[in-house]
C-alpha cells in the first residue's frame, strides 16, 4: 500500500537562489519565481506547509515587457481617499523599479497567510548588489523562452 508523503513544517530544507533579470519577460519570470517561492518544483510540494526556496532577484531594472506595455499597462491603487492613483509601467520603472516584479509574483501566490510568508522569502534589487552572500544564493537560469520542440 503506498503512501503520499506530506512535508512537515522545519522538515524541508530551503535552499537559496540568485536570478539575474536582465533581459527577461516580467509575466514568464513571475511565474517561475512564483513556482519556487511555492515549492511546486519539488517532489515534495505539500499545499498547506511552505516547501519553497528563497530567491534573490537582482538587475529588476532591467526586465523586459513585451509590446507597448511600457506606455500602455496602467497600475492602479486605493490611497484610502476618493479615486484611484494610477501610473504607467515606464513611470515605476523610473520611480520603484523593483514593485513591478514584485507585484507581478505576488498576484500568481496563494491570497492567504501562507502566500504572505513565501512572498517574505522573495528578494528584489534594482541593480547587481545584493546583501545576502552570506548565504551562498546559486545561480539559477529561469525566465527565458524554452527552446522550440523541449
Amino acid at each position: 500500500m503506498t503512501k503520499t508523503y506530506m512535508a512537515k513544517p522545519g522538515e524541508v530544507e530551503q535552499r537559496w537562489w540568485l536570478v539575474d533579470a536582465e533581459g527577461k519577460r516580467v509575466g514568464r519570470l513571475a511565474s517561475e519565481l512564483a513556482m519556487i517561492l511555492m515549492g511546486k518544483h519539488r517532489p515534495t510540494y505539500t499545499p498547506h506547509v511552505d516547501t519553497g526556496d528563497y530567491v534573490v532577484v537582482i538587475n529588476a531594472e532591467k526586465v523586459e515587457f513585451g509590446g507597448k506595455k511600457w506606455q500602455q499597462k496602467e497600475y492602479r491603487w486605493y490611497t484610502g481617499y476618493t479615486g484611484l492613483r494610477t501610473e504607467t509601467a515606464e513611470n515605476r520603472r523610473e520611480r520603484r523599479p523593483t514593485l513591478i516584479l514584485e507585484d507581478a509574483v505576488r498576484r500568481m501566490l496563494p491570497k492567504n497567510k501562507l502566500g504572505r510568508v513565501m512572498l517574505s522569502k522573495l528578494k528584489v534589487y534594482a541593480g547587481s548588489d545584493h546583501p545576502h552572500l552570506a548565504q551562498q544564493p546559486e545561480p539559477k537560469d529561469i525566465g527565458g523562452r524554452s527552446p522550440v520542440g523541449a
